[in-house]
């Protein structure tokens, strides 16, 4: 690990003060992927600032029919909690399969919507749910706030604060997990708005990271059911195919775990 300053804030302002003061600084959530790629020495800032100290950034409360989630929040939390368990039950139970113990206890969930890493769970939900993002500077839907691989649409000094959560009448993700790294090889969430509209999100599969699966969307809005997306794949040209599987092996992946998620929502 290269040399580095490390600064513990203790209000969003400082921190953003701390970053505009540092020739290049990143901001330090959970650490489950920056700490180890410094390590690596794939990463060399000249400052972290750390803020998950900061109280406004911590804690989960009720948000008319949903739910808002700070962005220090751990993902062991979001697992926990009984206001996600009863407004959006398959949140929580997607927060309880992230990585292992150790990672869900240390790992956030706004470190992990700013990683956008193309295998990270977060991003299905968010994207499914139609969440909003709340910064230090602004709000962005979901749809908006993804870019592309480990791309995001936050400017370099922006902070996650939030993440806010519609209620949904029925909820659910199912993931094929990478054996090894328990990233999801396909990772699909499925939604049903409290106005009866539906969305299907696909996280692990697409070459820009997350997406919309629209012909699913159409046919559980007239029949939700497993049986209504048996027949539904995405496109393979849009799929990561490498060492961990095929295109098409990915895209019979998203099928099954499309049904999987209907029949658990």
């Amino acid at each position: 690990m290269y040399e580095t300053n490390y600064h513990k804030a203790g209000s969003t302002a400082e921190a953003s003060d701390l970053i505009a003061k540092a020739d290049d600084a990143k901001i330090l959530g959970g650490g489950q992927t920056l700490l180890p790629t410094m390590k690596q020495r794939l990463a060399a800032p000249s400052d972290l600032v750390d803020v998950t100290g900061i109280s406004e950034l911590n804690g989960i409360c009720a948000d008319g029919d949903g739910v808002a989630i700070g962005a220090a929040t751990t993902h062991a939390e979001v697992a926990s909690s009984d206001i996600v368990k009863s407004k959006v039950p398959g949140l929580a139970a997607l927060a309880g399969g992230i990585g292992d113990p150790a990672v869900r206890h240390m790992g956030t969930i706004g470190g992990s919507i700013a990683n956008n890493d193309p295998a990270a769970d977060y991003p299905a939900a968010l994207v499914a749910l139609g969440a909003t993002v709340v910064t230090n500077k602004r709000e962005l839907g979901a749809e908006d706030f993804f870019t592309g691989l480990f791309e995001t649409a936050l400017d370099e000094d922006e902070i996650v604060m939030s993440v806010k959560f519609p209620g949904a009448s029925a909820s659910a993700y199912s993931k094929y997990p990478n054996p090894a790294s328990r990233y999801a090889m396909a990772g699909v969430f499925v939604a049903k708005g409290s106005d009866g509209s539906v969305k299907v999100a696909v996280t692990g599969a697409g070459q820009n990271g997350v997406f919309r699966m629209s012909e699913m969307e159409t046919a559980l809005g007239s029949n939700w059911s497993p049986d209504a997306v048996s027949g539904i794949s995405p496109d393979e040209s849009g799929l990561l195919s490498d060492l961990h599987g095929t295109a098409a092996y990915r895209a019979n992946l998203v099928t099954v775990m499309a049904k999987r998620a209907v029949a658990a929502a």
